[in-house]
């Protein structure tokens, strides 16, 4: 294959940036880390850096694929689930992140499913069970659709192979988290986050100037897409636009505390100061961040007609080969893969965690030094990543419902945990463990079913878990003496 010097200048790029996450990787693996720094950084890591993490981790190939390519289909309505997100960001960083902050310190703990378990100390083994076996399982689905992300990226940039490519940034992944665990996951994620800023600024400059270059109308452009593009609500009303809407605002409830691979960045916030900062960092990104994947959809659906586009949610990535240089282009690729490859890193190490430190380490009370539990959780990271480079190959799903499946089983779920945990004193143990079943089996269920097309798993799992948990928890309280802290 002949390669045109455009097409150069794009692969040098990428693979520059593959090779900079790469050498975090490295840098990190050549220092004798203890379980505490690979599993939450040690208290070593700056505030700013862990909400760069935070934002990169959330985002992922969701926010550059399946956001963008839902509102270049539904129109301004797509707004609604950008709100939904925002608001979800904020009250975790409001509400949740001092909390989290503080009860890691209060109990030693380095997990959700650990932090569970001090907490309902007499049904602790089982609730530490029950939630690393759930949330290593889902992470599993998560990481295969970032997976899944980087194979089509990769192949609308230059026609690679979408196994090829899956297999490639898969294993520069699996390779940087397996040798610096949290450390270099984090740190990799802060040059990730900033390409992604970058990318979100550039791109809809870039469209907006060809919009006008060619003296198209964005809002006539709307009108002509029909099914309401332009207007707000999506030209429905009713129930169809409760529905709508509740569908749409339901990925605010996977923002609250339940997702490991964040909650994880605040537990490892060591001080107020450096919350405060990273608070600041994470709400100045994420306004940028979303009114950029807004605009891109927008202009994105002026620029190219719905039929002239075949997958939906590779509209961004269509937008930068056509309308930037190669030399930015490059970069705005490398932003893409980024945002893939910070998610897939910090559910590997969601995995890691779950099946090293929380069932062979706690669950199991396998006596381990520092050196066996790293090594440990380094072999546990490969198993993973390859795992989930199989069920991506294998899986036709789209990223956007693949993320959305796991978003329900894991963030909805512990989201409902973490909440009466923080702040319901009557939440019992029983409680909780009936709230993990039923997020599990309702989640699956729930996708399963007609119901989804009409309102998503994703609000419909919140509430089923919330209702579970409730009336659990009185029907089988816990002792008063119980819920004490206890030793690691």
């Amino acid at each position: 294959m002949n390669l045109s010097t455009d097409s150069i200048i794009i692969y040098a790029e990428i693979a520059i940036y593959l090779l900079i996450v790469l050498g975090i990787g490295i840098y990190f693996s050549r220092k004798k880390l203890i379980s505490s720094e690979y599993f939450l950084g040690g208290d070593k890591l700056p505030g700013w850096v862990l909400a760069f993490s935070e934002r990169a981790t959330a985002e992922s190939a969701y926010m550059f694929l399946g956001a963008v390519g839902f509102i270049y289909l539904a129109g301004l309505s797509g707004i609604w689930l950008l709100s939904g997100m925002f608001l979800g960001v904020i009250f975790s960083w409001v509400v949740l992140s001092k909390k989290f902050m503080n009860e890691r310190k209060k109990y030693g703990v380095y997990t959700l499913p650990d932090y569970f378990a001090a907490k309902f100390p007499k049904h602790g083994v089982l609730i530490r069970i029950l939630s690393a076996l759930i949330m290593g399982a889902f992470s599993l689905f998560y990481i295969a659709g970032q997976f899944s992300g980087t194979g089509k990226t990769l192949y609308s940039i230059s026609g690679i192979d979408i196994t090829f490519g899956t297999i490639v940034v898969a294993s520069i992944v699996i390779a940087y988290a397996c040798m610096g665990g949290f450390m270099s996951v984090v740190w990799t994620d802060a040059v990730q986050s900033a390409l992604m800023v970058l990318a979100f600024v550039i791109v809809p400059i870039a469209a907006f100037i060809e919009i006008q270059n060619n003296d198209l109308s964005i809002t006539q452009s709307l009108a002509s897409m029909g099914n309401g593009a332009d207007q707000w609500l999506g030209g429905i009303s009713g129930l169809a636009l409760g529905a709508m809407l509740l569908t749409n605002f339901s990925w605010f409830f996977g923002f609250l505390g339940g997702q490991p691979q964040l909650s994880s960045r605040f537990m490892a916030i060591n001080s107020d100061k450096e919350l405060k900062t990273a608070k600041w960092v994470a709400y100045i990104w994420t306004i940028v961040v979303y009114i950029g994947a807004f605009l891109v959809g927008i202009f994105g659906s002026v620029i190219y007609k719905q039929d002239t586009i075949t997958d939906s949610e590779m509209i961004l990535p269509y937008m930068v080969s056509d309308l930037l240089p190669p030399w930015i282009a490059g970069i705005i690729f490398a932003a893409i893969l980024s945002a893939i490859m910070s998610t897939a890193s910090s559910q590997l190490l969601v995995v890691t965690t779950s099946v090293s430190e929380d069932i062979i380490h706690k669950s199991l009370g396998m006596k381990l030094n520092e050196r066996t539990v790293v090594n440990i959780s380094r072999i546990t990271v490969i198993v993973g990543g390859i795992l989930g480079v199989i069920i991506s190959l294998l899986s036709d799903s789209f990223v956007g419902g693949v993320v959305g499946f796991a978003w329900a089983g894991i963030g909805n779920t512990f989201s409902v945990v973490v909440l009466l945990t923080f702040f319901w004193k009557r939440t019992s143990g029983v409680g909780v463990i009936a709230t993990i079943i039923a997020g599990f089996f309702g989640a699956i269920i729930w996708t399963l079913s007609p119901v989804e097309a009409i309102v998503s798993a994703r609000a419909g799992t919140f509430f089923v878990c919330l209702l579970v948990g409730i009336v659990v928890s009185l029907a089988f309280p816990d002792k008063k003496t119980e819920n004490k802290i206890v030793a690691n």
